[in-house]
């Protein structure tokens, strides 16, 4: 390296951002993670010894310190040490660095540890090419993801490695590591005059939300950004602070798990009736940019789902909030949407609907039962194969109702639904106790049995085997 490139590479380390700058530069500069990393713990000691033998996948949101626990690996081991983004490299640069490693086993019997951020941004096909240069132990993989690596990664790749969750940074992290920044003097802002007021640093701290780099980015804009007074003091105040980072960043990937979380979280409060819950949910995901109308989707599902016969109506200003909310959109239509989400919450709730899988699983186990004559249709062939002969109209009977055969012979008096006794559907129940009793009186029927009522799972595995447009 001549004179002007070691000069370029040391201007560029001291005009980096605050954050790489103060990024570790060993383990016991590393702050927070102390489940994974803490003295005595097996990672601890594997990096330690340099004796990361297994690849690993460092699993966490932004911010949690997977990409500083890397380098931190990097500056310990005497293996070398190479770099790639999933976002930026592809198979030509992976087949690069696993042809040099292969050069460098052969000829040093060097080993190569290789730092894959993003890792779960590689396709299949490309992951696939990193796959058998892991299982011979021609690279250590490093990967680094912020998403589920059991979803996002290929399975025999999660297989061969060891998983390692990195949580949000607690709060007195964050304050650790901005008073860190604020005290070295290499790195950070120890040889300047800055005062940083009680409340402008819990502001901050607070903002973040258990991400470093979101926290020294603001605090750098908070200094960098105010005029030293008189004594040539840096004052950071509450309103500095507020204006540095006016925004909490909320963890939230629209194809990610904080996505299917959160939506997880909004309907499940839903379910179990608690407003205030379900109203702080739907804030988190129209706050950080969900699309109203999956939102309005969800809840016409669970209003069939878990609102059904114990509150018709929640069927009713569901799909009419969605139809309002295309009507008028952002922002006026959040009304519509938490009018449905407000009603669902405190209606009263039946899962009967699902009476329904029993009638699917009966089908799929017993086959297809052919049409009573009596029920078939009287259009096409009444007269010369008697379809529809015998047939009664109910409306012809006292209270509309006559007591004839509907379900095929075999399942008569097998019952599929069970009213429950909440709201709209308490009041179905003896009346369709008095009219299944009247049935089977006048078809000569004994038997008499509800089939139970099947489990989650089960109704789960019974939607997937329906095909759309089907």
């Amino acid at each position: 390296m001549d004179l002007f490139t070691h000069a370029m590479h040391e201007r560029m380390k001291s005009e980096a951002p605050l954050a790489a700058r103060m990024r570790p530069r060993s383990l016991d500069e590393f702050i927070g993670q102390e489940e994974i990393v803490g003295p005595g713990k097996l990672l601890r000691r594997a990096i330690e010894a340099d004796r990361l033998f297994s690849s690993i996948i460092l699993w966490g949101p932004p911010g949690t310190g997977k990409t500083t626990l890397a380098m931190v690996i990097a500056n310990l081991t005497q293996s070398h040490f190479d770099t790639l983004s999933a976002v930026l490299a592809g198979k030509a640069e992976l087949r690069e660095v696993i042809d040099k490693a292969l050069e460098r086993r052969k000829l040093y019997g060097k080993r190569t540890l290789l730092f894959v951020d993003e890792v779960h941004r590689w396709n299949k096909a490309q992951q696939d090419a990193l796959l058998p240069h892991v299982e011979n132990g021609t690279v250590t993989l490093i990967g680094a993801t912020t998403e589920n690596p059991y979803f996002e990664v290929i399975g025999a790749l999660v297989s061969r490695s060891r998983v390692f969750q990195l949580r949000p940074l607690r709060d007195e992290d964050v304050l650790h590591i901005l008073n860190a920044a604020l005290i070295d003097p290499d790195r950070g802002y120890g040889g300047r005059k800055v005062q940083v007021d009680e409340a402008a640093m819990e502001h901050l701290i607070r903002v973040a939300g258990g991400d470093a780099r979101n926290a020294l980015n603001a605090l750098e804009l908070a200094v960098e950004s105010t005029l030293p007074d008189a004594g040539g003091v840096a004052h950071i105040t509450l309103e500095v602070a507020q204006e540095s980072i006016q925004r909490r960043a909320v963890l939230y990937d629209k194809d990610g798990d904080a996505h299917y979380d959160t939506i997880s979280a909004f309907i499940k409060s839903v379910r179990g009736s608690d407003p205030d819950a379900a109203l702080y949910w739907l804030a988190k995901m129209l706050y950080a940019g969900e699309d109203p109308r999956f939102i309005l989707r969800r809840l016409i599902i669970l209003a069939g789902e878990d609102i059904g016969l114990g509150d018709p109506l929640g069927l009713v200003v569901a799909s009419a909030a969605a139809q309002a909310f295309d009507y008028i959109g952002l922002p006026e239509g959040i009304y519509p949407i938490v009018e449905a989400t407000l009603y669902l919450s405190t209606a009263q709730k039946s899962n009967s609907a699902g009476a329904y899988f029993k009638a699917f699983q009966l089908i799929e186990e017993q086959g297809i039962t052919g049409v009573p004559q009596h029920l078939q249709d009287t259009n096409r062939d009444a007269k010369a194969l008697g379809h529809g002969r015998g047939y009664q109209y109910p409306h012809e009977g006292p209270n509309h109702f006559l007591p004839q055969q509907y379900l095929p012979g075999p399942l008569l008096g097998t019952y599929f639904y069970r009213p429950s006794d909440q709201g709209y559907e308490a009041q179905v129940v003896d009346r369709l106790d008095r009219l299944r009793q009247a049935q089977r009186l006048a078809l000569g029927v004994e038997k008499s049995e509800t089939l139970p009522e099947l489990d989650q799972t089960t109704i789960n595995q019974i939607k997937g085997r329906h095909k759309p447009g089907a």
